[in-house]
């Protein structure tokens, strides 16, 4: 039998209540990994640590907003103080506020960047020096497949989704040197409650154009961070792999 691909990597996920979080948390719990849920709602993060611990992993549970950097900088100085380190991070949380150009307030450009863009940027640099001092670790950043092609009425989103493919080429060259490799996945449109709220007829053209014929599922995102997060992938460094089943062919 084949020893588990995570085996005891203390691994934080953001946004891990639900959606590609959620599976990515079960995912590397069936892989041995020790689980650290971060989200912003107690009931999903005690909800998430359960089905984590059902699966036989360690896990703990944080509530955490990403935008809050003194909250951030308390959750990682927890994680070490029980854990000892920080092996994988994976910034998972996201939100949409979807507008075309003309009619996006400022409040909802300002809202997506700050957890999109800035919580990501957050949580690398509260990571990034226990990292650097341990000489090994993985970040993998949630990009989007509307971050490498735009997409209409998502202005906000694809300048953040755009911008974390900046933020991971940029410190793959940084943090390379240092044995923290940093990559980023790029998926199309996955079931999750965010795509859930589109309208119907919007997700009958969405499936129409992927050559598979069909919307990805959560699990098949968190397969790939699993790999990526994982010894098998130890040269893959600066790397933005598109899951989206050929989508923007």
């Amino acid at each position: 039998m084949t020893a588990p691909r995570l085996l005891n990597k203390v691994s934080l996920i953001t946004g891990a209540a639900q959606g590609i979080g959620l599976a990515t948390a079960l995912k590397f719990a069936a892989e041995g990994a020790i689980v650290i849920v971060c989200d912003i709602k107690q009931a999903g993060v005690d909800e998430a640590v359960a089905q984590c611990r059902a699966l036989g992993a360690t896990a703990a549970g944080f509530v955490a907003d990403v935008t809050q950097r003194t909250t951030i900088d308390a959750l990682v100085a927890s994680v070490k103080a029980q854990f000892g380190r920080i092996d994988v991070l994976v910034n998972n949380a996201g939100i949409t506020q979807d507008a075309r150009l003309q009619k996006m307030t400022l409040e909802q450009f300002d809202r997506v960047i700050d957890v999109n863009l800035r919580g990501v940027f957050h949580c690398a640099q509260a990571v990034a020096d226990l990292m650097v001092a341990q000489g090994s670790g993985v970040i993998l950043n949630a990009s989007s497949v509307v971050g490498i092609y735009g997409n209409f009425g998502q202005t906000n989103y694809a300048a953040t989704k755009f911008g974390v493919i900046g933020f991971t080429k940029t410190w793959s060259r940084e943090l390379g040197p240092k044995g923290i490799r940093v990559n980023a996945v790029a998926p199309g449109f996955i079931t999750t409650p965010m795509v859930a709220a589109m309208p119907e007829k919007v997700l009958q053209d969405l499936q129409a154009k992927v050559p598979l014929k069909r919307l990805g599922k959560p699990e098949e995102i968190a397969n790939v961070y699993a790999f990526l997060a994982s010894d098998e992938a130890s040269y893959i460094n600066g790397a933005v792999i598109e899951v989206s089943g050929g989508m923007s062919l």
